[in-house]
């Protein structure tokens, strides 16, 4: 009897592999790879990466050439970078063959990445977008709770945070992931899908803002909407069932919340340059970037303590009856091996490059929304395995958030 042959080993590119949420993906990958996957991390600067088994090569991502060597024979590029860079990474993979992975284009640069869906066809390869946790797992877990359903009148989208990490001296802006996109999803007017139809309402808008309860430790907590890209792809995804409604809305600690606010108030997250009297201009957020920049890191005392729920709220009819689908996706400390919550963004893209080169996601050429393409049931036992935990619950009638 013949043995079975061994799959052949993926390269998968990691792009901006330096950053936060890209290390977390580049680790990922290699301590559930099983060996199949070789991981390269790519950034302009690399030398500080010391992670085992994993290879490193300089990048420029805005030149062609820079991006087309590093992308000579992958199997998959993964997207970890600013979301404005999102398209220049998919022509890079489109033009190398290989395909493609990212965690969001903050609705309107997904919007333009839909636009490639016939180029990526032609070429042959697969371009899945926000693969992260919002959107991402937000987005698989849409899917699964409008299982069995005639209809699905709405989705909403919603990430509960909590932070009890002790510290020292306590840092004045917790930023937990790029502050730059941060601010832009504050600032920046938000996408919401209501009767049909897209519209765009004001960056904190008071009228927008709800309480919302979330499973313990994270607990009552009010939630903004902010511009994300799962209202850009889900009105999309279900229109056949009668899609009428999708929201995103967010929520963190009251505090750093208070802060937030006061930043974008005091108009310190605007990127339009402010005139000086010798002519020049500096935008107030490249001064305030520059500011948080220069802070010295604060340390906690002992280990990191968040805890983040993400939410998915799914209404519709099933056999005749309305009914309300929650599920929720925990990531506490513990999570991700000791990562904590963190991988819930950093995760889902090696999962999702895991399931295409072991077949469990069918390479389907194009480029696809994270919600049309992903399998609920092997994406959530591989969040599953990484601690993350899961839950579901069904409701009649149009239940609370």
């Amino acid at each position: 009897m013949s043995r079975r042959a061994k799959p052949p080993r993926r390269r998968v590119v990691i792009l901006g592999g330096t950053g936060a949420m890209g290390r977390i993906t580049a680790r990922d990958m290699v301590r559930t790879g099983r060996g199949a996957i070789d991981v390269v991390v790519a950034d302009r600067d690399v030398s500080a990466v010391r992670i085992p088994g994993v290879e490193t090569v300089a990048v420029d991502v805005c030149d062609p050439a820079s991006l087309a060597r590093a992308l000579d024979g992958a199997f998959a590029t993964i997207a970890s970078l600013p979301y404005r860079l999102n398209l220049a990474a998919m022509h890079g993979a489109l033009a190398a063959g290989v395909h493609y992975v990212d965690l969001g284009g903050l609705f309107h640069v997904t919007r333009r990445q839909l636009e490639l869906h016939h180029a990526f066809a032609e070429r042959g390869v697969m371009a899945i977008l926000g693969v992260g946790s919002a959107p991402g797992i937000l987005n698989v877990m849409a899917v699964q709770c409008a299982q069995g359903m005639d209809t699905v009148r709405e989705v909403h989208c919603l990430v509960g945070a909590a932070d009890r990490t002790r510290f020292r001296e306590t840092p004045l802006l917790p930023f937990g992931y790029s502050v730059d996109t941060l601010l832009d999803e504050y600032v920046m007017p938000s996408a919401v899908f209501r009767g049909g139809a897209f519209a765009m309402v004001p960056a904190l808008d008071p009228g927008e803002r709800v309480p919302v309860r979330f499973p313990a430790p994270v607990g009552r907590i009010h939630v903004d909407s902010t511009l994300h890209s799962e209202v850009a792809t889900l009105p999309l995804s279900f229109a056949d069932r009668g899609i009428r409604e999708v929201t995103f809305r967010q929520g963190f600690d009251p505090g750093f919340m208070e802060r937030l606010r006061f930043l974008v108030q005091l108009g310190l997250a605007d990127t339009n340059p402010l005139p000086l009297a010798n002519g020049n201009g500096v935008s107030p957020r490249a001064m305030l970037l520059a500011l948080v920049g220069r802070r010295p890191q604060t340390r906690p005392i002992g280990k990191p303590w968040r805890y983040e729920v993400l939410r998915t709220v799914v209404r519709g009819r099933r056999g005749g009856r309305a009914v309300t689908v929650t599920a929720d996706c925990h990531a506490g400390p513990d999570a991700g091996f000791g990562v904590g919550p963190d991988i819930d963004t950093g995760a889902p893209p090696s999962i999702a490059v895991q399931l295409m080169a072991g077949g469990e996601i069918p390479i389907r050429p194009g480029v696809w929304p994270v919600e049309q393409v992903i399998p609920p049931a092997p994406f959530i036992r591989e969040l599953k395995r990484r601690g993350m935990r899961v839950t579901q619950r069904t409701r009649p009638g149009r239940a609370p958030l």
